[in-house]
């Protein structure tokens, strides 16, 4: 998949926190909040016939969380129909936003989805808003199918575009938020479909440098089983490459066993001279434990994986405290 640099194209939103409309009272409330403030009494039977017939879009949010607390799914089932009853179509986009984010804080992306196909925008600002809500409601949904084309619609065939943006994958119980690139979430999407040569020749497309590229051209690797041996391993090389300039020497290890896996017995020996380098014993032993003329060496390892008192066993010693001039040690070229 070609790349065209980014600038040529419109610049798309990088949310910080879950996109989506809607007042301050749709927003979840902090642990601090939350703790502070008494649990809310069961809606009775008449409050609860009164938030069907009369209650606003605010308030069936509300209440929708109050039901899901007290696990009441026939209670949760009925708010769903009203939701999707309350604002019919034809609605202008924040509207059906603010439905749509109101049935998903409701644990209903089905629902929302259904909502949000009343309206499809036009190319433009409103058309990345109504995009990124469908991705949100098909990740939650297990849609694959329609998260990846919500992706695919947003990046126009422009890798640079889904690098460029950042998709929220996890809220955390403290409210903060786990981001992710679009680029990264559609090759997991693509692979959910069955489909792991389009996911690894998206990855490949990347123009991401350091231990991102190198992590991206790692995975498409492993995607690309029926590869030849050699190609993947140039990829592996360069990928290499990358991980070396910026000193990721786990992930330099980690390369160099799927280039031994492939088989390599110029990595193999790479690898083994990297281990002591960078202290992997571990790494050592996996490769020589099963090649004769190293059992002497491979004993040795194991002995000390195996003692409680040497680094890496079963219990260390505290580490001593950096001296200044470790601290500036420089970047080992690698091996």
């Amino acid at each position: 998949m070609a790349s065209n640099p980014a600038a040529a194209s419109p610049k798309l939103p990088v949310p910080e926190a879950i996109p989506g409309p809607g007042p301050a009272a749709l927003q979840p409330p902090s642990p601090g909040q939350a703790a502070a403030a008494s649990a809310p009494p069961p809606l009775s039977q008449a409050e609860f016939q009164e938030l069907l017939r009369h209650g606003t879009l605010e308030q069936l949010a509300v209440g929708c969380q109050r039901v899901v607390e007290e696990d009441r799914l026939d209670r949760l089932r009925r708010i769903r129909e009203r939701l999707l009853l309350i604002l019919p179509a034809p609605q202008p986009l924040p509207v059906v936003l603010a439905n749509a984010e109101v049935l998903l804080s409701c644990n209903q992306p089905q629902a929302a989805l259904t909502v949000l196909d009343r309206i499809s925008p036009a190319a433009g600002a409103e058309r990345l808003q109504w995009l990124l809500m469908e991705w949100r409601a098909a990740q939650a949904a297990m849609d694959h199918r329609r998260a990846a084309l919500a992706l695919e619609r947003l990046g126009a065939a422009r890798p640079a575009r889904l690098e460029a943006l950042l998709l929220p994958v996890l809220r955390r119980e403290d409210g903060t938020v786990v981001s992710r690139p679009a680029l990264d979430v559609l090759a997991d999407h693509l692979q959910a479909r069955g489909f792991p040569q389009a996911a690894a020749t998206l990855l490949l497309a990347s123009q991401e440098p350091g231990v991102i590229g190198a992590e991206r051209r790692l995975e498409a690797v492993r995607l690309l089983q029926a590869l030849p041996a050699e190609e993947r391993a140039a990829l592996l090389e360069t990928a290499l490459d990358q991980a070396a300039a910026v000193g990721a020497w786990s992930l330099v290890g980690e390369l160099l066993d799927a280039q031994v896996a492939l088989p390599s017995e110029r990595a193999r020996q790479r690898r083994l001279r990297l281990s002591p380098r960078i202290d992997d014993a571990y790494g050592e032993w996996l490769i020589l434990r099963q090649d004769p003329a190293a059992s002497a060496r491979s004993s040795e390892l194991e002995r000390r994986l195996r003692s409680p008192e040497a680094k890496g066993g079963h219990r260390e010693a505290p580490l001593p405290t950096p001296s200044p001039s470790s601290l500036t040690k420089p970047i080992l070229p690698l091996p």
